[in-house]
C-alpha cells in the first residue's frame, strides 16, 4: 500500500499529518518526497545508512584548448550564461543551444550532481529522503529516485507514506504517479478550496483513489462546509477534519509527532482518520 500525502500549496500541516499517519501505522517506510524542503526527518533520531551521489541536470562545459573565441555560443544562450568564453554554472539551463552552434566542437553537456540521496535508519522504520545543492531545482526525476531507494526495503505488508511536495509541479506527479491512495490536506479558506481542485484534477488524471482531510477545520466553518458539499458533488470523502490545536505548534518546535501529545485534540482527528482510511483503502 502506498499513500501520498498531497496539498495544493505549502503550509497546510502534511508533514505532520504524515509524522502522525507513520506512528499510527504499523510497518511504515517514509519517504521525503518534498524534495526542496525536505523536514520530515527532523521528528526522528536516526543514522545514515546509505548516501548516493544525484544527478539529475546538465551543465555545459567549455574546452579551452578547442576554443576560438568565436562567441557565437554568447550570442545563442538565452541565459546570459556565457561571457567572454567563460561558463556561469549558476546560470546555465544546460538547453544545449550552445553545443548544437560551436563550430568546434568545443562545448559538451556534462552530468551535473544537483543532490545527495539518504536512506535514513530510524527506530520508527527507514526515511528516504534528499538534500538539494544550492541553485538546484527540485524534480520529478529526484522523487522518483528516492522512491526507487525506498522499494529495496518494502516488505510484503509494509505501508509506504510519501511525504509529497506542494502544487502540482513535476514532483508532484512523481508524488502521486502509482500509488494507491492519495490524501489531500486542505484548510478552510477560498484559496485551500480552489487548490484542492487543481490537485484533484491531476489525481483524476492518474485515477487515484482520493481522500480528503481538512486541517484547522474549526476556524472557517462556513468554508468547510463547502469543502465537504464539494466533496458530496464529487463522490470522494472527507476522512479527517482536524480541529485547530496549539499543541501543535508545541509538536513541531520539540520535533516530536502530534501523536506523543495524549491531550491533543488534533491526535485523536488523526487517529480517528486513520481508521476511516483503513476501511475505506483498496486491498
Amino acid at each position: 500500500m502506498v499513500i501520498s500525502v498531497l496539498s495544493g500549496k505549502g503550509g497546510t500541516g502534511k508533514t505532520t499529518v504524515v509524522a502522525a499517519l507513520s506512528e499510527l501505522a504499523k510497518n511504515v517506510i517514509k519517504v521525503d518526497c518534498d524534495v526542496d524542503a525536505p523536514n520530515l526527518y527532523l521528528f526522528y533520531k536516526g543514522m545514515d545508512v546509505e548516501k548516493k551521489d544525484f544527478y539529475g541536470g546538465k551543465k555545459a562545459k567549455i574546452n579551452k584548448s578547442l576554443c576560438i573565441e568565436c562567441e557565437i555560443c554568447e550570442e545563442v544562450c538565452k541565459f546570459g550564461a556565457i561571457k567572454n568564453w567563460t561558463l556561469d554554472s549558476f546560470s546555465c539551463e544546460g538547453c544545449g543551444a550552445c553545443t548544437l552552434v560551436c563550430p568546434q566542437n568545443a562545448i559538451k553537456l556534462v552530468d551535473e550532481k544537483t543532490a545527495d540521496t539518504f536512506i535514513t535508519k530510524t527506530d520508527k522504520g527507514i526515511i528516504s529522503r534528499a538534500m538539494m545543492g544550492i541553485g538546484s531545482d527540485g524534480s520529478g526525476k529526484l522523487v522518483t529516485g528516492l522512491r526507487k531507494n525506498a522499494k529495496s526495503f518494502k516488505e510484503n505488508n509494509s505501508i509506504v507514506i510519501l511525504d509529497g511536495s506542494p502544487g502540482i509541479g513535476c514532483s508532484v506527479i512523481a508524488s502521486i504517479t502509482d500509488t494507491d491512495v492519495a490524501l489531500i490536506v486542505t484548510e478552510p479558506t477560498r484559496s485551500g478550496l480552489d487548490d484542492l481542485k487543481r490537485i484533484l484534477e491531476l489525481a483524476e488524471h492518474f485515477e487515484t483513489q482520493v481522500m480528503i482531510c481538512v486541517n484547522k477545520y474549526n476556524i472557517n466553518s462556513d468554508m468547510t462546509s463547502q469543502i465537504e458539499n464539494f466533496a458530496r458533488e464529487k463522490n470522494l470523502f472527507v476522512v479527517g477534519k482536524i480541529p485547530f490545536d496549539k499543541l501543535v505548534m508545541k509538536s513541531v518546535n520539540t520535533l516530536k509527532p502530534i501523536t506523543e501529545f495524549a491531550e491533543s485534540p488534533a491526535r485523536k482527528a488523526i487517529e480517528e482518520m486513520w481508521v476511516r482510511m483503513n476501511s475505506l483503502m483498496k486491498k
